[in-house]
């Protein structure tokens, strides 16, 4: 079932997410409708603050993109079809020692039509458990790495906006000050 995709600034979206201990059929069923709504929203990765629900759980799915990056899951290198969409939950990230800083331009489903350029590390190391509670480590760089950090960054209440740079973010601010408007206006009193 797709779920409605919550908006800036929907409170939600400034919260960290919970840690998830419940590795049930639940969790099984909210990670489905997740990656339902991540991919009719035509999205690479989605958040649980997103559809309104503050917990450390968010998929990615980038089998449709340009393969311009590179990963080891586990110690191997499965084809995206073994493992995509993932269910990542509790995830924890560690920037690769000597990787560079890339310029890439973001945008975000919370943020419909709002782009800007964001830095982040080019490679990283997550930790992790999928939706079954088994653990897992993803070594990745480029767009996988990128997607994973924005995704996780949600899940502790960061957006992309916060990662722009002052100049970058004030093109975009009248933008973001009117979808700001519109969902205060759209939300019950």
């Amino acid at each position: 079932m797709s779920l409605p995709i919550v908006h800036y600034n929907s409170p939600v979206l400034r919260e960290k997410g919970a840690r998830i201990t419940a590795f049930d059929a639940d969790l099984a069923t909210l990670a489905h409708d997740m990656i339902e709504t991540m991919h009719n929203a035509r999205g690479i990765g989605l958040a649980a603050q997103q559809i309104g629900r503050a917990l450390q759980l968010c998929v990615v799915d980038l089998r449709a993109a340009e393969i311009d990056f590179t990963w080891q899951l586990d110690g191997a290198k499965p084809p995206l079809d073994l493992f995509m969409p993932m269910v990542i939950v509790n995830p924890e990230v560690t920037v690769k020692p000597g990787t560079d800083d890339y310029i890439y331009e973001e945008g975000c489903l919370s943020f419909p039509e709002i782009r800007g350029d964001v830095i982040r590390p080019d490679a990283i190391a997550v930790t992790f458990q999928d939706q079954n509670g088994v653990p897992h480590v993803l070594e990745c760089d480029g767009l996988f790495a990128r997607c994973i950090q924005h995704e996780v960054d949600h899940l502790n209440g960061t957006l992309f906006i916060d990662r722009m740079e002052k100049r970058v973010r004030s093109r975009i601010d009248k933008a973001v000050k009117e979808l700001a408007a519109a969902t205060k206006a759209a939300s019950p009193s």
